[in-house]
C-alpha cells in the first residue's frame, strides 16, 4: 500500500512570547466558533419548528440538532491523523473554512434534509478543527503550562454560547432565523491572521517534539500526544485497559459522557425550554446567555476548587449542584432572579466539571498513556453531545413534557458524580504500585 507521504517537519525554532500569545489568540477565537455553533441551533429552533413549514416537531428537531454533533464526532477521529499528515495549521485553515462556509449555507437551506445534511457536514469540519487546534496550543508552552492551556481554550465554548445567545436576542426577532448562520462567516475574518501567524507544527513521529525533561527526572521524556490524544511513543490504548486501569479508564468515559450529556442537552433545548414554561423568546435567549456565563466563570472557580481540594471531589461538588438546580428549575415556578442563579449553578456544575475530569484524567495515568486516556474519555463522552438532543425532543413528547427532560439532564448530572465518587474509591483501593501518580483525588 502506497503511504501519504508526510510533509517535511519545520526547523525547530523558539517562538517569541508575544508570537506565541499572538497564536493563542487566534486559536481561541476559533475556538469560540465551537461555543456558538453549540447555542446557536438552540437560538432558531423554535422559529424552525413555527416558521418554516418544514413539518418539524420537538422530536425531529431533535433529531435534526444531533447530527451536528455526529458530525462533530466523526471529525475529531479524523482530524487528529488529518493534521498528523498535512501539518496542524493547515488543517486548522482547512477545517475553519469548510466549517465556516457550510454553516452560512444552512441559511439558505429549503427544507430539514438539506438543512440536516448542511449541519452534518459543518459537524465534521468543526470537529476535526479541535484536536488539531489543541495539539498546536500544546506545542507552545511548557507541559507544566498545558492544564491551564487546556482550561484557557475551553473557556472559548461558553464565550461563543454567549455570542449566540446575545445575537439571537436582536438578529432573530429583526431579520430571522437566517442570519444567524449567515453571521458565522466572521470566522473567515482569522484566516488572513492564522496564514501569517500560526506556527506549523506537524507531529514527524516524536523525536522532534520531545517534552522537556523534567530537573526531577533526568534523562526521561514524556510521550508527545498526537492530535487526537494517543501518545507518539510509550503507551498504548491497550495499557489504559490493563489491570491497574481498566475500571478507572470506563467510569472516567461513563462521567464525561454523561457531563457533556447535560451540557449540550441544555445547549440544545434551554430557549425552547423555557419558551413552553412561559417566557418569550427574548428572555428565554438571556437565561441562555445566563447558562454560558456561568460556565465562563466555572472555569475559573473549579479550577481553583480543584487545586484545593482535587479534581475528582471538586468535580462531585459542582455535578450535585448542578443537578439540584435542573430539578429545581421543573416546576417553573421560580422567581427570575432565582432562575438566573439556578442556571449559573448549572453552567458552572456541567462546563466547570469537564474542565476538572480532563485535569483528573492527566493526573490519574502514568506520563506514557495519559494523551491515549484523554482521547478515550473525550472520544466516548461525545456519544452524550449525540444523544443529548435526539433524548430531550423524544422527552417532550411525553406527558411530563418540560419536566422529564429537566429531570434527565439533572440525572445525568447525579450520575457523573456517582461515577467520580468511584473513582476516588479506586484511588483509594488501588494498590501501592499502580497508585494514582498525581493524586488526581
Amino acid at each position: 500500500m502506497t503511504s501519504i507521504p508526510r510533509p517535511p517537519a519545520p526547523p525547530r525554532r523558539t517562538m517569541s512570547p508575544g508570537a506565541a500569545v499572538t497564536a493563542v489568540v487566534l486559536c481561541w477565537l476559533l475556538v469560540v466558533s465551537d461555543g456558538y455553533d453549540l447555542i446557536v441551533y438552540g437560538t432558531v429552533q423554535t422559529s424552525l419548528i413555527e416558521e418554516t413549514g418544514w413539518g418539524l416537531t420537538d422530536a425531529t428537531a431533535g433529531t435534526v440538532g444531533s447530527v451536528a454533533f455526529v458530525g462533530m464526532m466523526l471529525g475529531a477521529f479524523f482530524g487528529g491523523r488529518l493534521g498528523d499528515l498535512l501539518g496542524r495549521k493547515r488543517t486548522i485553515i482547512a477545517c475553519t473554512i469548510a466549517f465556516t462556509v457550510l454553516n452560512a449555507l444552512c441559511g439558505l437551506a429549503d427544507s430539514a434534509v438539506v438543512f440536516g445534511v448542511l449541519r452534518f457536514l459543518a459537524g465534521l469540519g468543526l470537529g476535526g478543527l479541535l484536536p488539531s487546534l489543541n495539539a498546536l496550543t500544546g506545542d507552545l508552552v511548557s507541559a507544566r503550562w498545558r492544564p491551564a492551556m487546556a482550561t484557557l481554550m475551553m473557556s472559548g465554548v461558553p464565550v461563543g454560547g454567549t455570542a449566540a445567545a446575545l445575537l439571537g436576542t436582536v438578529v432573530i426577532p429583526e431579520f430571522g432565523w437566517r442570519w444567524m448562520f449567515f453571521l458565522t462567516l466572521w470566522s473567515l475574518l482569522v484566516i488572513p491572521l492564522a496564514l501569517q501567524f500560526l506556527p506549523e507544527t506537524t507531529p514527524t513521529g516524536g523525536r522532534e517534539h520531545e517534552e522537556p525533561r523534567s530537573a526531577g527526572s533526568p534523562g526521561t521524556s514524556a510521550a508527545v500526544p498526537d492530535a487526537t490524544g494517543a501518545p507518539q511513543g510509550g503507551g498504548t490504548r491497550a495499557g489504559i485497559f490493563g489491570p491497574a486501569y481498566k475500571w478507572t479508564s470506563l467510569l472516567f468515559a461513563a462521567a464525561t459522557l454523561a457531563i457533556l450529556f447535560t451540557w449540550y442537552g441544555l445547549g440544545t433545548w434551554l430557549p425552547r425550554l423555557m419558551e413552553l414554561q412561559g417566557h418569550d423568546l427574548g428572555s428565554a435567549l438571556t437565561f441562555t446567555i445566563a447558562l454560558n456565563l456561568g460556565a465562563v466563570a466555572g472555569s475559573v472557580v473549579t479550577a481553583g476548587a480543584g487545586a484545593r481540594f482535587g479534581p475528582l471531589v471538586s468535580g462531585i461538588g459542582a455535578t450535585l449542584a448542578a443537578g439540584v438546580g435542573l430539578l429545581a428549575m421543573i416546576s417553573g415556578q421560580a422567581p427570575t432572579a432565582l432562575v438566573y442563579l439556578l442556571l449559573v449553578l448549572a453552567g458552572v456544575g456541567t462546563h466547570g466539571a469537564q474542565c476538572l475530569v480532563i485535569g483528573a484524567v492527566n493526573n490519574s495515568y502514568p506520563r506514557d498513556v495519559r494523551g491515549t486516556a484523554l482521547g478515550w474519555s473525550l472520544g466516548v463522552g461525545r456519544f452524550g453531545a449525540v444523544l443529548a438532543p435526539q433524548v430531550g425532543g423524544l422527552l417532550l413528547g411525553t406527558v411530563l413534557g418540560v419536566a422529564a427532560v429537566y429531570m434527565v439532564f439533572a440525572a445525568s448530572a447525579v450520575l457523573a458524580a456517582a461515577l467520580l465518587a468511584g473513582l476516588i474509591l479506586l484511588t483509594v483501593r488501588r494498590p501501592s504500585p499502580a497508585r494514582v501518580p498525581e493524586h488526581a483525588a
